[in-house]
């Protein structure tokens, strides 16, 4: 008797005891990390009338890829670019550049004397910074295309596989994949 008594009272409290417990939760998944993005300095101080170009062209590859950041350096910063001016054909080193190392970029005056954008020069030799070899000839749309991509072209952006090689390089953050490879390019048609 006591237990068909003690059964039912048994169940009951067991029944108590669940519904006051607090529901299970699943353990709050591990956030992934952003990826690390790798910050370059360009010293435009000897750039002079392009400095403003190379500013945009900065700004553009900032819009188009996430891996890398151009940013001006301070005075006395060390600086991974340094544009110069001169009164050569636009030419740079080839990257990928690290922080720490350096490549050159000069935005040689006889390519704006013959009519190319001077936006376009120093977007297109940024991504030699940033380790992209020419892609001549090319259409306008391709950016490292250079002078291929004729006098009246003015895109600066670097298209798809541009930017996606761009990212490759600087994927894994501040170490990417590959050291600067340091070859002179000049961008000559």
């Amino acid at each position: 008797m006591l237990r068909r008594l003690l059964t039912p009272f048994l169940i009951a409290l067991s029944a108590l005891a669940l519904v006051g417990a607090a529901p299970a939760t699943a353990a709050p998944a591990e956030r992934s990390a952003p990826p690390r993005q790798t910050v370059l300095h360009y010293d435009a101080d000897q750039a002079a009338e392009y400095a403003s170009a190379v500013a945009e062209a900065a700004a553009v590859w900032n819009s188009s890829v996430s891996n890398v950041h151009l940013e001006p350096a301070s005075a006395g910063q060390h600086a991974e670019i340094r544009i110069v001016a001169d009164d050569g054909w636009p030419r740079a080193q080839l990257g990928p550049v690290r922080p720490g190392g350096q490549v050159t970029v000069w935005m040689g005056r006889e390519g704006t004397a013959e009519g190319y954008d001077a936006v376009r020069i120093a977007a297109h030799e940024l991504g030699h910074s940033l380790g992209l070899p020419d892609a001549k000839p090319g259409p306008c749309s391709s950016l490292m295309s250079g002078s291929t991509g004729g006098v009246n072209c003015t895109n600066p952006y670097p298209d798809a596989s541009e930017r996606a090689r761009v990212e490759a390089h600087y994927g894994t953050g501040p170490t990417g994949r590959r050291p600067t490879d340091g070859r002179l390019l000049i961008d000559r048609g």
